[in-house]
C-alpha cells in the first residue's frame, strides 16, 4: 500500500505540472483574444517605434507647411487627401476576376466621386468664387450661370452614371454590381460628408481647422507614448493594443494643450480671419472678441511663487477645452470604428501609403469625425445668432444674376440719393 500510494503521488504531481502547461500556452491566446497583445510586450517595439515617430515627423512638416501657404493650398491637400480615401475604400471590395469581365466599371466608380466633389465644393465655394470673380465682368458673368445651374449639371452628371450603371448589368454578375454601386455610395457619404466639413472649418479661419485637427494629432501621439511605456490594461477588443493607460494619459495631456495651443494659434491674425474670397493674399482684420485678449489677476497665494501678477487668457481658449474634451475621449471612437472595419474585412491597414501608420484612411479615421464636430461647434457656439445686413444682402445676392444686382445697386443707389436730398 506504500508502494502505491509512492507510486501515486508522483503521477498525480506530473499532471499537474501537465495541466499549469498547458494553462500558460493557453494564456497567449486568452490574452490575445481580450486585446492582450500590447505594445508594452511588443519585442519589436522600438524598431515599429522608430519608423512610425520618422513618418509622423515628415507628415506634421508637410502639413505646417501647407497650412502656412494658405487656404487654396490646405483645400488642395484635401482634395488629394479625399482621393487617397477613396481609392483605398473602393480597393477594399475590388475583386480582379470580376473586374476583368467589367470594362469600365471601375471608372464609373471614379464618375460618381467627382460628381460628388462638384456638388460640394460647388456649394461650399460658390459665393467665395463669385467675389473673387467680381473684378472681371465676362469671368463674373460665366462663374455667375453655373452657380444658378449648378444642381442641374450635378444632377446631369449623377443621372449619366446611373444609366451607365444600368446599362453595363451583366448576367450572373448582379450581386457583385450592386454590391459596388452600394459600397461607391457609402464611401461618397464617409468621405465626402465628413471632409467637407472640413473645408468649411478653414474657410471660416484657419484656426477652426487646424486648431481640432492638431488635437487629434496630440492625442494619437501621447495615446501611443503612454501606451507604449505604461499600457498595461487592454482598453477594448477590437483595437488590441489600445489600453487605458495610454486612453487616460493621451486624454489629459489633450485637454491641456488645448488650453495652451489655443492661446498660441489665436494671437496670429491669418489663423483666425475668415476667407471671403479664393485669393492667396495673407489676411488682415478685427479678431473679434474671442481672440482678443482678456486679463486676469492671480490670487496673491500663487503670484508670490510666479514672476507675474496677471495672465492674458484669450476666450477661445474656453472652447478650445470642449473641443479638447471631444478629441480625447469621443473622437477616438473613430478610430475604433475603423478598427472593427479592418477585423470585419480581415485586414490590418487600409493601405501601405505611410510607413508604420497605414494607408490615408488610417490616419483620417478620427480626423473625420472631429471636422464634423468642429464644424457643428462652432455654428452652434461661436458664431453670432443674430443675422446681420451684410449676411442677408450675401444670402440674397448668391442667388441673384449680374443684371438682377446690378437692378439692386441701381435701385439702391436712388433711395439714398432720395434720403439725402430730403434731409439736405
Amino acid at each position: 500500500m506504500q508502494r502505491d500510494s509512492n507510486t501515486s503521488a508522483p503521477s498525480t504531481t506530473s499532471m499537474r505540472v501537465r495541466h499549469r502547461k498547458r494553462s500558460m500556452e493557453a494564456l497567449p491566446d486568452a490574452n490575445k483574444e481580450n486585446g492582450g497583445h500590447l505594445l508594452v510586450d511588443d519585442r519589436n517595439k522600438y524598431k515599429s517605434m522608430w519608423i512610425r515617430a520618422h513618418s509622423t515627423l515628415w507628415m506634421i512638416g508637410g502639413f505646417a507647411f501647407v497650412v502656412y501657404m494658405g487656404h487654396l493650398y490646405i483645400m488642395a491637400m484635401v482634395v488629394v487627401i479625399q482621393i487617397f480615401m477613396a481609392r483605398e475604400l473602393f480597393n477594399l471590395l475590388r475583386r480582379a476576376h470580376e473586374d476583368r469581365h467589367l470594362p469600365g466599371f471601375r471608372l464609373l466608380n471614379w464618375h460618381f466621386f467627382f460628381t460628388a466633389m462638384l456638388f460640394v465644393y460647388g456649394r461650399i465655394l460658390s459665393q467665395r468664387l463669385v467675389n473673387t470673380m467680381t473684378p472681371d465682368k465676362v469671368l463674373y458673368r460665366l462663374v455667375s450661370s453655373l452657380i444658378k445651374y449648378h444642381m442641374v449639371i450635378c444632377y446631369s452628371f449623377y443621372i449619366a452614371g446611373f444609366m451607365w450603371f444600368i446599362l453595363t448589368l451583366k448576367k450572373k454578375m448582379y450581386k457583385y454590381q450592386f454590391g459596388q454601386y452600394a459600397w461607391t455610395h457609402m464611401i461618397l457619404i464617409v468621405v465626402f460628408t465628413q471632409s467637407s466639413f472640413a473645408v468649411a472649418n478653414f474657410f471660416e479661419g484657419i484656426f477652426w481647422f487646424l486648431f481640432p485637427a492638431s488635437l487629434i494629432v496630440i492625442n494619437d501621439i501621447f495615446a501611443y507614448i503612454c501606451g507604449f511605456f505604461f499600457g498595461r490594461t487592454p482598453l477594448i477588443k477590437i483595437s488590441p493594443k489600445k489600453t487605458w493607460e495610454g486612453f487616460i494619459g493621451a486624454s489629459v495631456t489633450t485637454i491641456i494643450s488645448a488650453f495652451v495651443l489655443a492661446n498660441l494659434m489665436g494671437r496670429f491674425q491669418w489663423l483666425t480671419c475668415p476667407r471671403k474670397d479664393l485669393s492667396t493674399g495673407w489676411l488682415q482684420c478685427d479678431p473679434g472678441p474671442l481672440f482678443k485678449p482678456e486679463y486676469w489677476t492671480l490670487p496673491r497665494w500663487i503670484s508670490q511663487w510666479l514672476p507675474w501678477k496677471e495672465i492674458s487668457i484669450l476666450p477661445v481658449q474656453w472652447h478650445a477645452i470642449w473641443l479638447g474634451l471631444f478629441a480625447s475621449i469621443i473622437a477616438p471612437f473613430g478610430g475604433f470604428f475603423a478598427s472593427g472595419f479592418k477585423r470585419a474585412f480581415k485586414i490590418k491597414d487600409f493601405g501601405d501609403s505611410i510607413p508604420g501608420h497605414g494607408g490615408i484612411t488610417d490616419r483620417m479615421d478620427c480626423q473625420m469625425v472631429m471636422a464634423v464636430f468642429a464644424y457643428i461647434y462652432h455654428q452652434s457656439f461661436v458664431v453670432p445668432q443674430s443675422l446681420s445686413v451684410e449676411m442677408v444682402l450675401e444670402q440674397i445676392l448668391t442667388n441673384l444674376t449680374l443684371e438682377e444686382q446690378q437692378a439692386i445697386y441701381v435701385k439702391l443707389g436712388e433711395i439714398i440719393q432720395e434720403r439725402l436730398v430730403g434731409h439736405s
